[in-house]
């Protein structure tokens, strides 16, 4: 074997190899040695594995509720060609061919929390699984642990190519708070950090209330999550609100937003009537069960009603503690948002402001354009809908933006009437940005700062870019699952590829690398490749270290009873993929 190059191995192999160890139908390997095979294959057609999914990947083990990770086999290369030309090349012709174009990361909804805030609903959890999760007291050292991965990756494990920059496509803080986008921008771009609000010295939240119905991990007593094999961790609190320096980026960055950086915890319209509340002294840590499911309801249906109750509950209900006030609680605007990504303290690898610029502030307008790579263009979108619900929508003028964006970077486009344009430009290749999915965007709810633009859904942005051909994936977050969706089989010339990518508070807590390459052929790759954190796997509740406590932030997720890690994992046309297209010009 040793005498093989990496493309004679392939060529030697793949055919044989590609025919016994494709996926079934959902995704699964029908025997070991089919995924032995399909790995053989993926390492040889790649630059490095090391550091990825490719290579290994977090797994349970063990009896019992409470499960241990350890590392577990890595997951193949997919290849997904529903959208490629016909005749397309077998895979060794097309890495023959190979140049890259672009490599970039993508993480998606961090959701770092202040958990001693006011304005929290964890008595909703058993309702609503994003209410609480026991391990949110580390999502600030979960995402620096991430931060340290893409940090020793560098490159992408396909072409090798260094990462030109990292995407935040939303929900970057969890409560809209501006603690916690200082925490985000010092996790991005450096700093000395202390993850807890109100008084430093001690934690004043729910998991040391007394209250049984959630972790509480420093007390020798029962609770709901003990009684699931959680375990008792002295000095768990005291460890997780520590101060730590995050090493920052070594890669430019840029931010998309999302509702959570837009609304009360990603739900509840911002109109200022719960501002009081946020920085105040009273903190609700149980109601009963007839006005929790009131509650639910209401954010799921009337947001404004919402409002209402929650108000109603911190000054009437019990049980209620008080907690230290503190002024950095208070909730951002968008142009707030944009003007603290331009604070030099935040500018770490850059670029300055990190996608918003000075006018973003004054017009508090959250959408931009920016280069993902020479000749290659990327696009951030604003679908966050301020008059509440979880869901998004885009408005007519951001929605006209983008169009004339698309025209002024584009050779030919279909109009309406699916009739060829001919442009005066090249046909530059286009990835959108957004924090929502196609399938995500139905709140068309009039924004209440804008009431009378019209709201637009995901279909109708997915429509717009199918009659840009040199539109080549539009890359979200926002489900927390992994799912990649192809748009527009009829039509190969107005086709492209949307990749979903899980968040990095649930499990399996992944970020994206996402490499776009020309094989030469007239037809282009995305390569998308999991990555997690650099935690170990095997967590220890003894070892409260930097790296024993992102371990144990990943276990906990896994554990966490009201989480769905299996829907949320996705299947392996979801994971490590090439998604063929044609080439724009070429289709």
């Amino acid at each position: 074997m040793s005498s093989y190059n990496r493309r004679q191995f392939l060529t030697g192999t793949a055919a044989v190899a590609a025919a016994a160890s494709l996926p079934l139908a959902d995704g699964r390997f029908a025997s070991a040695a089919a995924l032995d095979r399909a790995l053989a294959a993926t390492a040889a057609r790649a630059v490095r594995v090391e550091g990825t999914t490719l290579a290994q990947v977090a797994e349970p083990a063990g009896a019992g509720p409470y499960k241990r990770l350890q590392a577990g086999p890595g997951w193949p290369l997919v290849v997904r060609d529903e959208l490629a030309p016909r005749g397309v090349r077998r895979a060794a012709a097309r890495d023959g061919g190979r140049t890259a174009l672009a490599c970039f990361v993508q993480f998606t909804d961090l959701h770092l929390a202040d958990t001693e805030s006011p304005v929290r609903f964890e008595y909703l959890a058993r309702l609503v699984d994003s209410a609480h999760r026991p391990h949110e007291t580390l999502t600030v050292r979960g995402a620096s642990s991430l931060v340290e991965r893409v940090n020793a990756l560098g490159r992408g494990p396909y072409t090798g190519a260094p990462f030109s920059l990292v995407m935040a496509t939303g929900d970057n803080t969890d409560n809209h708070e501006r603690i916690e986008l200082d925490w985000y921008l010092s996790v991005m771009s450096g700093g000395r950090i202390t993850p807890s609000s109100g008084d430093p010295a001690r934690y004043e939240g729910v998991q040391n209330s007394g209250n049984a119905e959630f972790w509480q991990p420093e007390s020798a007593a029962n609770d709901v999550y003990k009684a699931r094999g959680f375990p008792r961790i002295p000095g768990f609190l005291t460890a997780a609100g520590r101060p730590f320096t995050a090493p920052g980026l070594r890669t430019p960055w840029y931010t998309t937003v999302g509702n959570h950086d837009d609304s009360v915890e990603g739900t509840l319209p911002d109109l200022g009537l719960l501002r009081s509340l946020y920085t105040g002294d009273r903190k609700l840590e149980g109601c009963d069960s007839a006005e929790a499911a009131a509650l639910a309801d209401a954010l799921r249906t009337d947001p404004g009603k919402a409002v209402e109750r929650v108000a109603h509950l911190l000054r009437t209900a019990g049980p209620v503690r008080r907690v230290t006030p503190d002024p950095r609680r208070a909730p951002f605007t968008p142009a707030e948002f944009a003007k603290a990504h331009l604070d030099p303290r935040y500018t770490g690898a850059g670029p300055a402001g990190h996608g918003f610029t000075p006018s973003a502030v004054e017009q508090g307008r959250l959408y931009y354009t920016f280069p993902v790579a020479p000749g290659v263009l990327g696009v951030s979108l604003d679908t966050t809908n301020r008059a509440g619900f979880a869901d998004g929508s885009i408005g007519t003028a951001q929605l006209r933006w983008l169009e004339s964006v698309l025209r002024s970077h584009s050779g030919h486009w279909y109009d309406e009437d699916g009739r060829v344009v001919r442009g005066r430009g090249a046909d530059e290749p286009v990835v959108v940005f957004s924090h929502h999915t196609s399938t995500s965007m139905g709140n068309l709810l009039p924004d209440p700062y804008r009431p009378f633009e019209k709201r637009h859904d995901g279909g109708a942005l997915a429509a717009l870019l199918q009659r840009f051909p040199n539109v080549v994936a539009w890359v979200n977050g926002h489900s927390h699952e992994n799912r990649i969706t192809p748009h527009g089989h009829a039509v190969p010339e107005r086709a492209f590829w949307e990749v979903n990518t899980a968040s990095h508070i649930d499990y399996p807590q992944h970020a994206r690398v996402i490499e776009l390459t020309d094989n030469g052929d007239g037809t282009l790759s995305l390569f998308t490749t999991l990555v997690e954190s650099a935690a170990p796997y095997r967590a220890d509740a003894a070892d409260t270290s930097e790296a024993g406590l992102a371990a144990l932030y990943r276990e906990l997720s896994y554990n966490d009873p009201y989480a769905t890690p299996a829907k949320k994992l996705g299947s392996a046309r979801d994971h490590n993929t090439e998604l063929v297209l044609a080439r724009p010009g070429a289709r």
